[in-house]
């Protein structure tokens, strides 16, 4: 077929298209801007494809997906046998087919999705968005064109940081809470503190917090799923104030907060990878990969000088992350206590003398008592003082029994109504813990060496425990009165019988005594299962199970 006529020309690459002569002019012009439309594609497809391979070539030669970063940014681990695996367990996390144990293969992915417009992972964003952070730090190491690969407005990511209005990130611990298997050894978590906040607004800021996602009336199998990492952990958002209700005012935690010294950009960049951790999902190991664990690897982002996690092989015990981060150098600064509901009224009604002990009890069951002539007569200071225990009392009975929080509420309105009247300022002497830092505490695991004398022969033995603290531990640290001895054991060999045996092992010592006093009675409990090597009969060594419980009261 021959063709004459106009002649359009594209200066790169060098072509041309010409219309067929005799064709009208109007059917001209839509195939001459068809052909250009379908001409810039394809040169516009072909510059991105070179421009990808461009940088491809460019991390291959700076070793980028052997760099630290790299593998902190995908949660990486090296095997013992080589190779690597990403603690980071979700499918949404990675846009290699083996992105989980092929760092290579994933920093090329990831590299291309950036030119991609498709849409990732839960939230369904562009990967530039959705992985913010490896975006971000590619960017920094390639050093991008803009205009051979545009970057990305992530409004929702921009719409996050705006309600964050980030400054300064704190580490949160409340301390340990008997009654609840998961938090027997405390809890953590970062606060992201927001600019112009005061120490009365902290309260308002947001948490970031990892925590294993467990059906309701799992019972017995929490324990057993709970290690063998029968469940998986997400990061999440949730404002302070919850958290504060949750730990201090119905769990009756005491709380420390660790303002750590990050810059500006260090903070940035945390946030970035956590926006990031909104598409990842771990499995939850009760001991070592928790919600103290979790956080460590956050902190290394923003500095990978810093190894935390290496700290921790078999077990990550909330205190002991604490501990490790008030060692590190210029790391944590200021240092602020934040007592439980039921730690500010046991502090104030110690103060008490037993007839204004008395009138707390009884204005509580009767908030009329509070303008009887005899109440009156006390001092207007300290008619405020008893009232404003009794208040903080009512508000606690009110949270932990729900079925009667409208009798309480009414109760502790009456109270209010009465101390308004007295118009004298609440005591503001500062609460005193009854527990030290945990920084401050010795360290969970023990070996010991002994020697001894039994049953006419002598021994010598080795001891280890794995954790947390006994009764005869240094209390500073941990709470009075309750033990939690797990993983412990000890080797013992006999001189005249010429044998090492197991002398003892425990799985699980558990012990919390509460005393009980006029305001709280909680249960004091014991748990004790394991072996010990015992006498019996003709048995010189033998092993005997061991199990037994217990309840009561403490005073």
């Amino acid at each position: 077929m021959g063709f004459g006529g106009a002649r359009f020309r594209s200066r790169r690459p060098h072509f041309f298209v010409q219309v067929p002569a005799g064709l009208p002019l109007a059917r001209s012009a839509t195939l001459v801007l068809f052909l250009v439309a379908l001409t810039t594609s394809v040169v516009h497809a072909g510059s991105s494809d070179d421009y990808l391979s461009e940088l491809v070539a460019r991390a291959k030669e700076a070793k980028l997906a052997d760099s630290r970063q790299w593998h902190l940014l995908l949660h990486y681990r090296e095997n013992i046998f080589g190779g690597y695996t990403s603690e980071q367990d979700g499918a949404d996390f990675f846009l290699a087919p083996d992105g989980k144990t092929n760092p290579h293969a994933e920093l090329e992915a990831t590299l291309a999705g950036f030119f991609s417009d498709g849409l990732v992972g839960k939230s369904k964003q562009p990967v530039q968005c959705a992985f913010i952070g490896r975006y971000h730090w590619l960017k920094e190491r390639l050093s991008f064109d803009d205009r051979r690969l545009p970057p990305r407005f992530c409004e929702k990511f921009q719409n996050w940081i705006d309600v964050l209005n980030p400054d300064s990130i704190t580490l949160i611990f409340p301390s340990a809470y008997m009654n609840n298997p998961a938090s027997m050894f405390g809890h953590s978590f970062f606060r992201v503190d927001r600019k112009g906040q005061t120490p009365q607004t902290r309260i308002l800021a947001y948490t970031i917090n990892f925590m294993a996602d467990v059906p309701e009336d799992e019972g017995v199998m929490f324990a057993v799923r709970g290690i063998a990492g029968g469940y998986r952990g997400y990061f999440s958002a949730i404002p302070y104030y919850l958290k504060v209700r949750e730990y201090r005012d119905i769990e009756n935690r005491d709380i420390w907060e660790y303002r750590l010294n990050l810059t500006d950009a260090q903070v940035r960049r945390m946030l970035m990878h956590l926006w990031e951790m909104g598409q990842a999902a771990f499995d939850y190991y009760f001991f070592k990969e928790n919600c103290s664990y979790q956080l460590l690897p956050l902190l290394e982002v923003v500095d990978p000088n810093r190894r935390l996690t290496e700290h921790f092989t078999f077990w990550t015990i909330p205190g002991d992350s604490v501990r490790l981060l008030t060692q590190e150098p210029g790391l944590v600064g200021d240092i602020a206590y934040r007592p439980a509901r039921t730690t500010q009224i046991r502090q104030r009604y110690r103060r008490l003398s037993d007839e204004e002990r008395s009138w707390v009890t009884r204005i509580t069951d009767d908030a009329s008592l509070a303008r009887a002539p005899a109440f009156t007569q006390l001092g207007v200071e300290r008619q405020a003082f008893i009232l404003d225990i009794v208040s903080d009392y009512l508000r606690y009975r009110g949270v932990k029994d729900e079925d009667r929080a409208n009798l309480y509420k009414e109760r502790d309105r009456a109270v209010l109504v009465a101390r308004s009247g007295l118009r004298v300022k609440s005591d503001d002497t500062p609460v005193e813990p009854f527990v030290t830092r945990p920084e401050l505490g010795h360290r969970t695991s023990r070996m010991g060496v002994g020697a001894g004398y039994r049953q006419d022969e002598w021994f010598e033995e080795v001891s280890l425990r794995a954790s947390y603290h006994d009764l005869l531990d240094p209390e500073p640290g941990y709470a009075p009165g309750y033990q939690i001895e797990l993983l412990s054991g000890a080797l013992r060999h006999y001189e005249k019988a010429e044998q090492t045996r197991l002398e003892r092992f425990t799985l699980a010592n558990v012990m919390s005594l509460t005393p009980a006093d006029a305001l709280f009675v909680s249960p004091s409990w014991k748990v004790n299962v394991g072996m010990q090597t015992l006498r019996h009969n003709n048995c010189r060594y033998c092993s005997a199970g061991v199990a037994n419980g217990g309840a009561g009261l403490t005073f």
